[in-house]
């Protein structure tokens, strides 16, 4: 057995080694209002063909547009830019959208201050507990961290670091995550997070920002009606359901745009220097995660089998008995980029194993084994011994964490009863003499009875006496 999970490692490597960079396919179709805007993003999308998407480019209003063929995904992943229409048509109704994720696809949102967002994806961000401003558009603007080259009177260029703060960006950013990188947000659009766990931040808004309808030609701002400031405006949110479908949400569509994307900024302090802003590799990780060439992970083989002397090499059993001491091993690699690498859990972070009935049993942190470990997969176990309980049990690994397809593993095993002749004889347990001694008296006692009983001579009847009348 242990023969057969090397040699389905080895084809694992070879397919993950010719297989598309996305997880989930290559086939990509971008939304415009017009054909004639993926002009602007045109570098954009140059980095998704260079990475081997094929590209599909379609208006909203097109006939041709269908997400599904024959009841099947007719493409992978969906990317939406800003549309003047009021509605995506009836190929792109909310209800479809839905659907698409729930078979996997994924689904990159931008958004645009210069134009109010179409109803179809307002109510696809409402379906997904994510809200907008009511005119379903808001200009976010910062007084303290803006673009002084670009926006010295507006302030709606936002410069902000590499995110950081929110758990699992160093997984998404690498060693760039917190750095004093600036990713430039021009024009963004505010929206607001619901109470959904399936919803993770990227990127919030200084707490010094703030969203206002840029229609509203108020001179003091606290006379109009405030959407949201501070922390609670986010800037790009991502979501993974369930079934680890994706959807991004981007507040500036701008930031993809060929403008942008090699665009020099410059913090409004005095004395400070023009920078590359980092909005190329920015788009780059925040498209690689969205279509699954990031952060996911990927189940090679599991093992469970006795760990006690004598014990038979069997591999993955059936049934087991109770008290058993069992090792279980989980080989666990991560898709990044072009390559399948080994799964390190974070610091901080348990990888754990569930042995349940109803309820856990037993729930043990699995550690990684070095000597294991290979260029594309770690190995992690853990040994335990069964609870005295007989009946049905499951290994269960349930890992879910922000930024990465979740681990659902479960395994489903018997628990016998010990048989008849595996108990220890009981005169060899001291502690059973007592036992022994009251069965043994009950025993004696019940025979002496018997005896007593049957050959005891019966007592002889009185003569009867005739009554004379």
């Amino acid at each position: 057995m242990k023969f057969f999970t090397s040699v389905l490692a080895i084809l694992l490597a070879a397919v993950s080694a010719v297989q598309a960079l996305s997880a989930s396919g290559s086939r990509l179709l971008a939304i415009f209002d017009e054909a004639a805007d993926k002009d602007s993003y045109s570098n954009f999308f140059g980095d998704l063909a260079g990475r081997g998407f094929d590209i599909s480019y379609e208006t909203a209003k097109s006939s041709s547009v269908s997400l599904f063929r024959l009841g099947e995904r007719a493409y992978d992943h969906v990317i939406f830019f800003p549309i003047k229409a009021k509605g995506l048509g009836p190929s792109l109704t909310p209800q479809l959208l839905v659907k698409f994720l729930n078979s996997e696809g994924n689904i990159l949102v931008a958004l645009s201050s210069s134009s109010p967002s179409s109803t179809s994806i307002v109510s696809l961000l409402s379906e997904l507990d994510i809200a907008l401003p009511v005119e379903r558009t808001g200009l976010v603007v910062d007084h303290f961290n803006y673009d002084a080259k670009s926006a010295a009177d507006q302030h709606d260029v936002l410069l902000l670091p590499v995110p950081a703060a929110a758990p699992g960006t160093k997984s998404l950013f690498g060693d760039d995550a917190g750095s004093d990188k600036l990713v430039a947000f021009p024009h963004s659009v505010g929206h607001v997070l619901g109470d959904s766990p399936l919803l993770a931040p990227l990127v919030s808004a200084p707490r010094t920002a703030y969203s206002y309808n840029p229609k509203e030609q108020t001179e003091n701002v606290e006379d109009s009606d405030l959407f949201a400031a501070g922390s609670q405006l986010k800037l790009v949110s991502t979501l993974q359901a369930r079934n680890s479908a994706r959807f991004s949400l981007l507040g500036s569509a701008e930031l993809l745009s060929n403008a942008w994307f090699d665009a020099k900024v410059q913090l409004p302090a005095a004395g400070a220097k023009t920078v590359p802003a980092y909005n190329r590799e920015f788009a780059r990780r925040l498209a690689g995660w969205t279509f699954k060439e990031t952060g996911v992970l990927r189940v090679n083989w599991i093992e469970h089998h006795l760990n006690e002397e004598g014990a038979s090499n069997e591999t993955n059993p059936s049934i087991y008995r109770v008290k058993n001491d069992v090792t279980y091993t989980v080989s666990l690699s991560e898709l990044s980029w072009d390559k399948w690498v080994p799964f390190v859990v974070p610091a901080g972070d348990d990888l754990q194993l569930e042995f349940s009935m109803l309820s856990a049993f037993q729930r043990l942190a699995l550690n990684i084994l070095p000597a294991q470990t290979t260029t594309d997969a770690a190995v992690y176990t853990t040994s335990f011994k069964l609870p005295d309980q007989h009946g049905i049990f499951n290994f269960l690994i349930n890992y879910k964490r922000p930024f990465l397809t979740s681990i659902n593993e479960k395994i489903t095993v018997s628990v016998r009863h010990m048989a008849h002749d595996e108990w220890p004889r009981s005169f060899v347990i001291s502690g059973a003499w007592p036992w022994i001694t009251g069965i043994g008296a009950t025993v004696t006692g019940w025979l002496a009875f018997c005896t007593l009983w049957m050959y005891s001579k019966p007592v002889g009847q009185a003569p009867a006496i005739k009554k004379t009348q």
